[in-house]
């Protein structure tokens, strides 16, 4: 029993430290973006609690914060979708039909993943400056797509790879088409893999840096993380209450999508693991 309160005191003060560490940082940046004077802690300066940073943020006119959150929203949801749709006539393709070197696909897929974003930034830059693409949607959107179908199409081969291919035979005897048994039967019954795949997409197309960073030249095309990291040149200085007060607003369409989802999410990424 002594053992049994022990291991149970344990457990609770380290998922409560974990819980402190990981909620820390969201903290401090709340309490930022509330005061009207960032360096509060120094000597003399109050600590005046204000939605000053807040207003002045989203009334600017020289900050464009609305226009960066469209940007990553539109070009975030045509990145998950079409890398989601990609993925999933690809693993159906793969678990579905028979042709040689099938199995090399997602071998291959993911050797490419693992080359780091800076070592075909460069060529990605020529590509783009050619097509004159450069601060536009399409220039973050391709890319996107690229990056993540190899993650996309992992998480549609472990979910269809469990479905019965008699499922296939039996529409294929009643007429169907393969293009028919994907979109009735397999994509429904797959939803949670695609849903899963979809968000996973989202999330990190609007949370990536570099792309954004090095293909769009202002508020037109440019994304939300870049968009507060220039905040610095904007106004010569480094405005925290600004860019706390706009990192609350960024993450705030990432924290409702994961709360509001968060079982969807575990569901789809766990059930093509389960064999049966």
């Amino acid at each position: 029993m002594k053992e049994e309160k022990i291991k149970r005191i344990l457990i609770y003060t380290g998922a409560a430290f974990l819980f402190i560490f990981c909620i820390s940082p969201f903290v401090w940046m709340i309490i930022v973006s509330l005061n009207e004077h960032p360096d509060f802690l120094s000597i003399n300066v109050p600590f005046i609690l204000s939605i000053k940073n807040y207003i002045e943020i989203l009334t600017s006119n020289s900050v464009h914060l609305l226009a960066y959150l469209r940007n990553s929203v539109l070009i975030s949801l045509a990145a998950a979708f079409f890398a989601t749709f990609f993925a999933s006539l690809s693993a159906y393709s793969i678990t579905r039909l028979k042709f040689p070197g099938k199995i090399f696909i997602p071998i291959m897929l993911l050797g490419f993943s693992m080359f780091p974003q800076i070592s075909i930034v460069g060529y990605l830059f020529k590509m783009m400056t050619t097509f004159n693409w450069i601060n536009t949607y399409y220039a973050l959107i391709f890319p996107y797509i690229t990056i993540g179908l190899p993650l996309a199409l992992w998480i549609m081969l472990s979910h269809l790879s469990q479905l019965s291919k008699e499922l296939d035979e039996a529409a294929l005897v009643d007429g169907a088409s393969r293009f028919q048994i994907l979109r009735k039967i397999i994509l429904p019954l797959a939803l949670p893999g695609a849903f899963s795949t979809f968000m996973l997409i989202f999330i990190y197309s609007f949370n990536e840096f570099l792309f954004a960073l090095m293909f769009t030249i202002d508020y037109k095309a440019r994304t939300v993380p870049v968009g507060i990291a220039m905040f610095e040149g904007l106004h010569g200085q480094i405005p925290w209450g600004y860019i706390m007060a706009a990192a609350v607003i960024a993450i705030v369409p990432i924290i409702l999508l994961i709360a509001l989802f968060q079982k969807f999410i575990i569901q789809g990424l766990t059930e093509g693991a389960v064999k049966g």
